[in-house]
Parts: structure tokens; sequence; C-alpha cells
């Protein structure tokens, strides 16, 4: 069992969460990911840490409250437990020779950002951070991104705070001033980090992709999680979950991580005939 030793929401759906994990906190980096189960019963998720810390022996988690695990989680509140944490899994970023990064987020993914961009800056890189949203009330992390790198560029796709756009036009902008980048990280929706490829492609810039691939064991056995990189099968648990994002077959990623869309959507629609509310599962 792994007590919450702290929680906060961040957005209606989005919430801040430690979890006491000693074995796991003492091997974690930035980049890595563990993989959950809130009680006995429940599905295993993959989830990135944003954080740890091996003296409380703890680990950080941000995440969206989606889906049937993701909404369970959110319920449960301090000095309660949840079941398993497995990990830490994955590679970690990569950091070695690195000088000046930018980090691009979209979305939910600027939680999965938050680590890798705080965890290149605590090694000494100068990272430009370039955080993406739909709109205003969706924003989170804001000062914890201002706390973390040199540079922080906020865009909304309707310009309701900092500067309106979408993440790729901040990179492009950024870039076409003259900036030199050694690398660029991309975290967050597959369709943005496709086209942030797209924009570093011409100018040579090697681009890190975070893939969120369907998970299950984690260990590579299972098989869910395969990706085309270079034309060679890869599975993002054990490989990555970061892959350079210019050799990436963005197009099968994106029909498979929808696969199940239809599923998801009607286990959070299913309303309990018993009590005529939302499942939940003890």
């Amino acid at each position: 069992m792994h007590k919450v030793v702290y929680k906060r929401q961040l957005s209606h759906d989005m919430f801040w969460m430690e979890l006491e994990a000693p074995y796991v906190a003492a091997k974690a980096r930035p980049g890595q990911f563990i993989i959950f189960r809130v009680d006995e019963y429940g599905e295993r998720v993959p989830l990135t840490m944003a954080g740890s810390n091996k003296e409380k022996g703890t680990v950080t988690i941000i995440f969206q409250a989606v889906g049937r695990s993701t909404s369970l989680l959110s319920q449960v509140e301090e000095g309660e437990s949840i079941a398993d944490i497995t990990g830490p899994l994955g590679r970690p970023t990569e950091m070695e020779g690195l000088k000046r990064v930018c980090v691009v987020g979209g979305g939910t993914g600027n939680a999965l950002a938050y680590p890798v961009a705080k965890g290149l800056h605590d090694a000494g890189v100068i990272v430009d951070m370039v955080s993406g949203f739909k709109t205003e009330e969706l924003i989170v992390l804001e000062d914890e991104f201002k706390a973390a790198v040199d540079n922080f560029y906020l865009m909304t796709d309707d310009g309701t705070k900092g500067e309106k756009g979408f993440t790729t036009d901040k990179l492009k902008a950024l870039i076409d001033s003259g900036v030199q980048y050694d690398e660029v990280i991309t975290v967050g929706p597959p369709v943005m980090m496709k086209f942030v490829c797209k924009v570093t492609e011409p100018y040579g810039i090697k681009t890190i992709a975070s893939l969120t691939a369907l998970m299950i064991d984690g260990t590579g056995m299972c098989g869910g999680c395969r990706v085309s990189v270079g034309g060679e099968t890869k599975y993002a648990c054990v490989d990555g979950p970061e892959f350079d994002g210019q050799l990436v077959d963005w197009d099968t990623l994106i029909a498979r991580n929808a696969y199940y869309m239809a599923e998801e959507q009607e286990e959070r629609d299913h309303v309990c005939r018993l009590t005529g509310g939302v499942r939940h599962y003890e």
C-alpha cells in the first residue's frame, strides 16, 4: 500500500499528488514513469513522475481525471492509500552534452513536460519552455514552470492569456529569431508533437518526443505499447518513452491511441442501474 501524503487540485480535472514509494524514489530520474493500481481490482495505468524525493521516500504525479482509474485516483484523499506503484520504468531523459533546450508542452502534456524541464534546468541546461493550452481556465503549473526554467512562454489558442497561437508558432519564432537549440523536447497530444517535429526538421534540430502509447505491463512483454521508429518496432515502456520524433510513424501511433476511444467513453458515461450514479469500484 502507498499512502497519499499530499494532494492538490490544479484545475477542474487536474491533480497534483505525492505518494509514499521509497524504493521507487530512491532510483527515479526525470523522464521515467510509474504504473499504479488504485486497488487490487484496478487496471494498471502508467503515469510519468513529476518528481521524487529520496529523503522523504515519495514520488509526485500530476494527472488528469479522464478515465475510470484516474477518476478513482482523484477521489483518494490525503492519509488514504492506493494498492500498487511499480517503477521507475522507462529510460530517463538524456541530458549529457546539452547546453540549451526548448521544451514544448501541450495541454495535459505540460504535466509530463514539467519534470523534464526542471530536471534539465537543475542539471545546468538553459531551458526555454513553450507551454500551450486551449484557453486560460485550463492553464496549470504556470508558477511552477516560471520557477523551474530560464524562459517561459505561455500560449493559448484563443488568446485569453499569454500569446495567442499554437506552441509550434512560438517555437518557429524563437528559432527564426536566432536562438540556437541543441535539442527540442516535446510532450503533449501526438498531433501537436508531430507538427513540432515538422517545424524543427528543416533546421536540422534533433527533436525528442515523449510517446503516450498504450501500456499494460511496463516490461515490453505484452507488446501493447509498440511504436514504429525509423521503420523499426520499438516498445515505449522499455525503449522509451522518449524517441527521436522525426523518425516516429505518427499516423500509426495516433490511430492506435484512438482504438479504444468508444469503450473509454462508454465507461465514463455509464450510470449504475441500482444507485443512478456513476459507477464506483471498491
